[in-house]
């Protein structure tokens, strides 16, 4: 049956628009305690942050009401226009003579300021599930898979030329609808790997071995590579257990044999010799599947090469790509650097908000660390410290179990699409949610890099809540018409 206008109301999915407005309360609440100071309750004059904020929330439910408004195949049809548009605007912006600390990502408009970023989320999933909802799309085709890759990375590229690199790495999280779609699991375990390669190889880069001349973190991923290159070539082939034998042999020889003989006869470079090993592996996948013409061998040459070249990328990134305040919070949170009144000022001073609040809070506008300013950022990316010193450990978990409502929420109506367009856009707005929620927190707590994205619906800004607004009333207007 055709479903007319008329019944959006009646089909719209009421449970997370009541979660959007009490989310979009408690944030306006919490602004109004971050940003108060003593003898200043004028939360409703439009010259402070509290009131500003509330008319960009009322600009808010006007466009949450006209994207339910529109027709739903509007966003099918005009997927990929809105993402060329958001493209261009992105592109412009890299050449912005604004800088707004640091970053090059704001348009300036008079006394307005936004930052496209936050709008091409939206227009990449669009892009991406118009894609990835074509009829003859599939993942296990390596063209497809890397296209959506480029609909993914590319405005992601031009947000790092912009300096906001922490904005970019909220794209990672449009993975998850490419795994619901049959993206293979490897390409998840690759992206932990890579992680627990730069975590290793940066924070012991510098620890020299006993032999003096051999690097800990060095060693340390090679070692690990050569193991997993032994254990993934065990999956592979009709003689996968032999193969993994050798390699396994060989690498366990070159560790112990290369780590004694450096340490107790000839110091020399042990990571040398596991190179080298390395790739002697390589070149024993090679032959095996010459010979059996197994693909699951190509794949784990690639795998190893990678590694390999990941964990010697690691030190030009960090040291030529990343912004020298993003290295020393990196090296802050993974305890190479103690810089208490410098990069880890801001996580110290939050820590101190979130447990001075305790159980249940000092109360609304009782904060003392919060009202002191001695949080920077604590009304836009540190907003959270402002829930736990107010609210204290209840207030705070009751914000992150609306959250994970709110997600679990989206997942269970891209479930329910019944178009895989509709499917893909719901499960990329519930990683870009869930995404926002995982770092924010857990930069604010000392447990991710500070990379600076918002919290949703509670950081202070225009551009945070209407780019939210967008994504999430974009989906509940294609879940009304999903039986269209």
């Amino acid at each position: 049956m055709v479903r007319t206008r008329g019944n959006v109301w009646k089909n719209v999915d009421w449970w997370t628009i009541g979660l959007y407005v009490v989310l979009v309360i408690g944030g306006w609440l919490s602004i109004c305690g971050a940003s108060y100071s003593y003898g200043e309750p004028e939360f409703f004059d439009f010259s402070t942050r509290a009131g500003k904020q509330l008319a960009w929330i009322a600009c808010s439910c006007c466009l949450g009401f006209v994207l339910l408004m529109l027709e739903d195949r509007i966003y099918d049809t005009y997927a990929y226009l809105i993402y060329f548009l958001l493209a261009v605007l992105l592109f412009g912006t890299v050449f912005n003579p604004h800088e707004i600390k640091g970053s090059r990502s704001w348009i300036v408009l008079g006394p307005v300021s936004l930052q496209p970023a936050e709008f091409a989320k939206f227009a990449t999933a669009l892009a991406l599930a118009k894609y990835v909802g074509g009829y003859t799309f599939s993942m296990k085709n390596p063209r497809n898979a890397l296209a959506a890759l480029g609909i993914v990375f590319l405005p992601a590229a031009l947000i790092v030329l912009q300096k906001e690199t922490g904005s970019a790495l909220v794209y990672l999280s449009f993975l998850l609808a490419l795994y619901r779609e049959g993206m293979t699991g490897a390409a998840l375990f690759s992206g932990i790997c890579a992680v627990v390669f730069f975590i290793v190889g940066l924070k012991f880069g510098e620890t020299a071995m006993p032999d003096g001349m051999t690097s800990w973190g060095e060693f340390s991923v090679l070692a690990l590579i050569i193991l997993l290159t032994a254990l993934l070539t065990k999956t592979c082939g009709s003689r996968e257990s032999r193969g993994a034998a050798y390699i396994a042999s060989a690498g366990g020889g070159s560790i112990l044999i290369g780590s004694l003989f450096s340490c107790y006869v000839i110091p020399f470079d042990v990571c040398t010799l596991l190179l080298w090993t390395c790739g002697a592996a390589e070149i024993f996948l090679l032959v095996l599947f010459l010979r059996e013409r197994m693909r699951g061998y190509l794949y784990v040459m690639l795998f190893a090469a990678a590694s390999v070249a990941f964990l010697f990328s690691t030190d030009y990134v960090f040291n030529r790509v990343l912004e020298p305040h993003q290295k020393v919070r990196i090296e802050v949170l993974l305890g190479m650097k103690d810089d208490p009144s410098g990069a880890g000022y801001n996580v110290n001073q939050s820590k101190i908000a979130i447990g001075s609040g305790g159980l249940f809070g000092k109360g609304f506008l009782n904060g003392t660390q919060t009202k002191l300013k001695y949080v920077p950022e604590q009304d836009t990316d540190f907003i959270f410290c402002t829930v736990g010193e107010e609210q204290g450990f209840v207030g705070a978990a009751a914000v992150i179990l609306a959250f994970t409502a709110l997600v679990l929420r989206l997942i269970a109506l891209a479930e329910r699409q019944t178009t895989r367009f509709g499917r893909v856009y719901g499960y990329c707005v519930a990683g870009i949610f869930f995404f926002h929620l995982f770092i924010n927190v857990g930069m604010v707590l000392g447990l991710t890099p500070v990379i600076g994205i918002p919290l949703p619906f509670f950081s202070y800004g225009g551009s945070s809540l209407w780019g939210f607004t967008l994504l999430l009333f974009a989906f509940l207007r294609i879940d009304a018409a999903r039986e269209k």
